[in-house]
Parts: structure tokens; sequence; C-alpha cells
């Protein structure tokens, strides 16, 4: 298998044994059998048809920033769309960039160009891949109101092009997930606007996220769903669990919504955490708190 991805995508865009706490924003986690940083979506599609031949698990990973993988690693290859497909380039009021652009990077290219409508991205830490799967929003904004057009691998080697309607956005979700496609590259329409003004509201929301978010500390951000007509982090602090700790694994003191990595927690001592609040808050409130975090391995 090793011989066969370095063939695909050159020997020095393999890694083995990769340890997966390296790559992702909680810095826990086990060790993925293969790392794979593809250039082109040629490279994407044969490494895909590859792990099917061989009967291989494969899983895509961007920034590694709504993620957990267990100690235990993943048993497969892991699929890294982030630093060699992360190009993206603007033309009048649409912007097109590549699975592994990041938010951050998008969003800030766009308010110097002055074009509105990628604020609330400003301060997430995922990629256009990531967006695109899992609808990322912030501060009443949502990727789904600016996206035109999302080009997806299909497991069956298809690439598609889907509109911003027919990708079936939701709360934290999208076709992909169902269709358990790829998603290789985005275009985004935005509206025109002041670059000072742009750059304010920027300010105000990362004003925002340092008075009232963990920033400091490792973590995946928003560690559950928010239940209908409730908030996780009231229901979380209702419970009592502020600052509540399991080894280095901790919910936030600042924001209860957050669970964090103190400096040295093991993915298994967050895990374990993340299933006594949902059990603390089921018993206090009835409530079930469904995980944001995307699990690998457990």
């Amino acid at each position: 298998m090793l011989e066969q991805l370095r063939k695909l995508v050159g020997e020095d865009h393999v890694w083995i044994n990769e340890p997966m706490k390296n790559h992702t924003t909680f810095r826990a986690g086990g060790c993925a059998d293969y790392l794979v940083e593809p250039e082109s979506v040629d490279a994407v599609r044969e490494i895909v048809r590859l792990c099917c031949q061989e009967n291989m698990p494969y899983y895509v990973v961007g920034n590694g920033s709504n993620l957990l993988v267990s100690d235990k690693g993943y048993h497969g290859v892991i699929l890294h769309l982030y630093k060699n497909m992360s190009d993206f380039e603007i033309s009048g009021n649409h912007l097109k960039a590549q699975a592994g652009a990041l938010l951050v990077r998008v969003a800030k290219m766009a308010a110097k160009e002055g074009l509105s409508g990628l604020e609330f991205a400003s301060g997430i830490p995922g990629t256009i891949g990531g967006a695109m799967v899992m609808n990322a929003g912030a501060y009443g904004g949502e990727i789904k109101d600016v996206v035109t057009k999302v080009r997806v691998l299909l497991p069956d080697g298809t690439i598609r092009d889907y509109t911003g309607e027919e990708m079936a956005f939701g709360y934290r979700k999208s076709r992909v997930i169902e269709e358990q496609g790829i998603v290789l590259e985005a275009e985004l329409e935005l509206k025109a606007d002041d670059p000072e003004a742009i750059a304010a509201r920027m300010e105000a929301l990362k004003e925002k996220r340092v008075s009232k978010q963990p920033l400091e500390y490792a973590s995946a951000g928003s560690t559950f769903k928010r239940p209908e007509g409730y908030f996780a982090g009231k229901l979380i602090e209702d419970a009592g669990l502020r600052g509540f700790r399991v080894g280095d694994a901790q919910v936030s003191e600042k924001h209860c919504g957050f669970v964090i990595n103190r400096g040295n927690a093991t993915a298994s001592e967050i895990m374990e955490l993340i299933q006594e609040v949902q059990k603390r808050v089921y018993e206090q409130s009835g409530v079930r708190l469904e995980p944001e975090v995307k699990l690998l391995g457990f």
C-alpha cells in the first residue's frame, strides 16, 4: 500500500504511523496508518480508487478543527486536503476556492478586496471543504448563504457539481455527508462593500470570540450540537459541570459549550468527559446532547 501511495503522490507526500494529534486542533489522538497529502483532483480520485480496490478505509481531514481521533489511531488512509490544495481566486464578486483553503484566510482576503458575506467565518479555523460538508456557521451567518457551486468527488469516482440549493444544507449537515463524497472546491458569491466597514465587523466578531471563548486552549470549538429550543452551554452549566475535569480534559470555565485540552489530555479522557457530560445533562434536563465533533476510531 505504501509503495502504491508513493507512486500516486510522491514519497514526500506520504507518511506512515503519523500522529493525528499533530493534525487536529484538539491536539490529541493516536497514529494513522497512512497520511497522504495529494496536490490535485486526479490524485485524490486515484487514492480513493486504490483504497476501494484494496478494501482500505479512508477518511478526509482538512485542518482537523472539528475532529477527535481515538488514542488507538486510525487503521486506514487519512486524505489530508489542506495546504497542497488551498488555492483560491477572486473575480468580481465571485470567489473560487479549493477544499484545503482556510476559511480565515479566504475571509480575510475577501474583506481586503471589498467583498462582504464571510465575516462570520473569519474566526472559524476550518477549511472550505469542511465548511461545505458541515454548513459552517457562526454569529447568525452560514456558509449556505453564499455558496453557488460545490464540486464533489463521489465514492464511485464520478465528479458532480452541485448548486447551493442542491447541496441540501441543514444544521451542521449537507448531502455530502449522506453520499460520503469528498468536497474538491467551491464557488461563492459575495457582495461589494467598503473594506473598512467589513474589517470593522470582523474585528467586532473577533472581540466577541476572544471575550467568550477559551481560545487559549486546544479544542474543537463547540463540542455539542445545539439542541432544539436549548443552548448546550447553558444545559451543561445548569448540570453543575462548569470546570468539570477528566485528567487534562475539561469543560471550559469560560464557555461551558467547549471541551478543552489543558495540555496533555488523551482522546480517551476527552471522550470520557463528553460521555459524562451527556449523562449528567440528560439526568438533569432530559435533553440528549449530540456531539458536533466528529469521532474517528472510537
